[in-house]
């Protein structure tokens, strides 16, 4: 009589995390990544060094008759063209600028006499100010609640909270940023007045109650946009197999959604967020303009109305420059979470 063994039971699959892949030993991808970021750091610097000469062309009305005034002659007029160079060939202009802007040279404002660089350093702490604590609050918030709200609605459940949660950030997301930040100024500011309009005279540096308005006015759509994308992305995250094999070990919540669900999440979310954040840039300056703030958006408008050219190409150059390094950012972001976003190292 023979006795047969049972084989043991398989072990259980152990839980995958962020689904991350090493590159192969020999293989050294960051000096390339670091090479092609670079070469398309530059490419869109002479990109946006064409277009911010070329837009000031595109503006209607002629700067030295706005600084002569109405009074001026025919031969105030053509001096000034000499004197602020407007008589010269456009492509003479267009070098003499580009060489300006390679040497750290912006030159000087037709309407104030001061360089270029000194008025966006007055301006650009403001703008920096607001769209950071923006970007800081998006992030916070959105993040969290789009993985809560998938949480909770996993498996059908609660499709109450889904519903609502859809709609009211549809809506909210819908809603353009000027209108966002009249309807907060009239309601909190003019309205319950909880919060205090920002003082004439305001420093970036002073802490200000009024600041809560312009970044809530920035940030609530963008917000808006990331969390459903988190939730949407969260809801199909929970259903992977490890997913289950982790529930199946019953760990707790916090370790299994964001020690598993959590990292699987980010390259979608970072990804996101680089297009979000660089669009928020351009809604800052019309943020700026609403709650008149002396940042880059009232500067860049009233040097429109004013034809200061010199200060429409610098603040263009510097905007446009942000949002690129931006996005730089976020891909050296998405690089360190997952290797296979370095581009050719997939270990193939």
């Amino acid at each position: 009589m023979t006795t047969t063994t049972s084989a043991p039971p398989p072990a259980a699959p152990v839980p995958a995390p962020a689904a991350r892949r090493t590159v192969p030993t020999g293989r050294r991808p960051w000096p390339a990544f670091a090479l092609r970021r670079l070469i398309g750091l530059a490419a869109v610097f002479l990109v946006l060094l064409v277009l911010s000469f070329l837009i000031v062309q595109l503006i209607p009305g002629d700067p030295a008759v706005a600084l002569a005034g109405p009074d001026a002659t025919r031969e105030d007029i053509a001096a000034l063209h000499s004197q602020l160079g407007l008589d010269r060939p456009v492509l003479t202009q267009f070098l003499d600028y580009a060489g300006g802007v390679l040497t750290g040279d912006l030159g000087d404002s037709f309407q104030y006499r001061q360089p270029v660089e000194t008025i966006i350093g007055n301006r650009l702490p403001f703008t920096a100010l607001v769209s950071l604590y923006a970007i800081l609050v998006v992030l916070i918030v959105a993040v969290p609640l789009g993985m809560a709200v998938a949480i909770a609605t996993r498996g059908g459940r609660r499709r109450w909270l889904d519903t609502a949660f859809g709609a009211l950030t549809g809506f909210l997301d819908s809603v353009p940023g000027y209108i966002m930040a009249t309807f907060l100024v009239v309601l909190f500011a003019t309205g319950i007045g909880v919060v205090p309009l920002l003082p004439p005279a305001y420093s970036p540096g002073d802490p200000n109650l009024s600041l809560l308005l312009p970044i809530a006015a920035l940030a609530v759509g963008p917000a808006c946009t990331v969390s459903r994308v988190v939730r949407r992305e969260t809801a199909v995250v929970l259903e992977n197999d490890y997913m289950r094999t982790a529930r199946g070990w019953r760990l707790k919540p916090a370790a299994l959604h964001l020690k598993y669900a959590l990292p699987n999440l980010l390259t979608t979310t970072l990804t996101l967020s680089g297009l979000v954040l660089s669009g928020m840039l351009g809604g800052a300056l019309i943020i700026e303009s609403v709650f008149a703030l002396p940042g880059l958006g009232s500067g860049i408008i009233k040097a429109i109305l004013d034809r200061d050219y010199p200060v429409i190409q610098g603040m263009v150059l510097v905007i446009g420059m942000i949002a690129a390094l931006v996005n730089l950012v976020v891909d050296v972001l998405l690089a360190l979470v997952d290797s296979r976003n370095l581009g050719g190292a997939h270990g193939d």
